[in-house]
């Protein structure tokens, strides 16, 4: 059964992770994706650990349900190509700065002038209209402007790094549902149209659903920064044996959690039961939970949360996510045989449609896999191909056992 974008045509012209996972996305969701890279490919084919070079796992995990083109637009016929392209595809979506694809007559209007239908989501690091529009952008850089490094450091320690590439992947999620939305709006009124998706204004308004704090008053009634999540003891709790994670979030849930660990003292405490108090007094709170958990083992407290009806999980390393019983239950992780790769154990498209399943229907195909195939079906016969290949506008990027079949 088809997918909810079934029939729609992208152009992912996009590297590393912003672009590649909010294409994937669409890809799970059934639209046909066609990954156009240079003759190096997408950087994060490079990045170790793989089986084989070109296929690093990065890669891997953000460029499932894709075919694979390579085309160089600085050469003529490679541009003249990706505009053929463009001529029977829905939308693109483009992480190459806007004045280079200008400079290569590749922008929104150039592509605009062959098929006016077109939806063209420019990825970039700022807001087009602002001082910082030139600058590049990575996870990094962003994480820093954003406040998003700051917020890890608390209300007194330095700026840290999320230990992911989050901000790349939380805009990918916007750059996903823009791209819908966008389609959305052209199946009602015919129009495509230039879609921006800049990662310092999305991170910033991520950031401060929380995090504005007193800053959302004019005049402001005290600093930015949310309190519960700036408190040093938010964090894992350290048990006997391990790290549990506790959340009594309600008044109910915190008179629950001190009678169920033994702390009846803490139960009519007016900083349990006055929300008000108790939002100030948050990091306090935190305190006593943390030197409560630490004499228990970790089966226990998760055994005495549940009874207490208290939010709470455990703190689960990255490897041993795969054997999560719930993982295991919903069948996440799912192992498939590549080709050339070997065996691949990817995560499972999380969105469950009751009519048009998301799924895996391609796994993440080789540079240059399908450059054949796809110019083939945009009407170039095998000599202007063959053309193309010895000037180094594009690359066969077939399995060497698939290429004498496919001829």
């Amino acid at each position: 059964m088809p997918g909810p974008l079934d029939g729609i045509k992208i152009l992912d012209l996009t590297s590393v992770g912003f672009g590649p996972f909010a294409a994937q996305i669409l890809g799970d969701y059934g639209a046909e994706i066609i990954k156009i890279e240079t003759q190096e490919g997408d950087i994060t084919r490079g990045i170790t650990p793989f089986v084989n070079q070109g296929m690093g796992h990065f890669f891997v995990m953000a460029n499932r349900n894709k075919r694979c083109i390579v085309l160089d637009l600085k050469a003529d016929k490679g541009r003249e190509a990706f505009l053929k392209l463009v001529e029977s595809a829905d939308a693109i979506i483009c992480s190459v700065r806007p004045a280079a694809m200008e400079r290569l007559g590749l922008g929104y209007e150039d592509c605009k002038k062959v098929n006016e239908r077109i939806v063209y989501v420019a990825l970039v690091g700022f807001g087009q209209s602002g001082p910082y529009a030139k600058f590049p952008a990575y996870d990094d850089i962003i994480q820093g402007v954003s406040g998003m490094a700051a917020m890890q450091g608390g209300r007194e320690g330095p700026p840290k790094f999320v230990n992911a590439s989050v901000c790349d992947k939380i805009c990918s999620q916007i750059a996903a549902h823009s791209m819908i939305a966008a389609l959305f709006s052209r199946e009602r009124t015919g129009e495509g149209q230039l879609v921006e998706v800049p990662m310092f204004e999305s991170m910033v308004g991520f950031n401060l659903v929380e995090h504005h704090s007193g800053q959302a008053f004019e005049p402001p009634l005290g600093p930015a920064g949310y309190e519960r999540s700036m408190v040093e003891y938010r964090k894992p709790y350290a048990t006997a044996d391990g790290y549990v994670c506790a959340l009594p979030y309600n008044t109910k849930q915190w008179r629950s959690f001190f009678a169920h660990v033994g702390r009846e003292d803490m139960i009519e405490d007016p900083r349990v039961n006055d929300p008000k108090l108790r939002s100030e007094k948050i990091g306090e709170l935190y305190e006593i939970v943390a030197e409560v958990v630490k004499d228990w083992t970790t089966d226990d407290i998760l055994a005495t949360l549940e009874k207490a009806d208290v939010p709470h999980g455990r703190a689960t390393p990255l490897g041993e996510l795969q054997d999560d019983p719930h993982m295991k239950a919903v069948e996440f992780f799912k192992v498939y045989d590549h080709p050339t790769e070997g065996k691949l154990r990817l995560t499972d498209p999380p969105i469950k449609f009751s009519k048009t399943p998301s799924e895996i229907r391609r796994l993440p195909a080789l540079l240059g896999e399908h450059s054949i195939e796809i110019l083939r079906e945009a009407g170039f016969s095998d000599a202007e191909i063959g053309e193309m290949m010895d000037e180094g506008v594009t690359l066969d990027g077939r399995p060497e056992a698939g290429k004498a079949a496919a001829e």
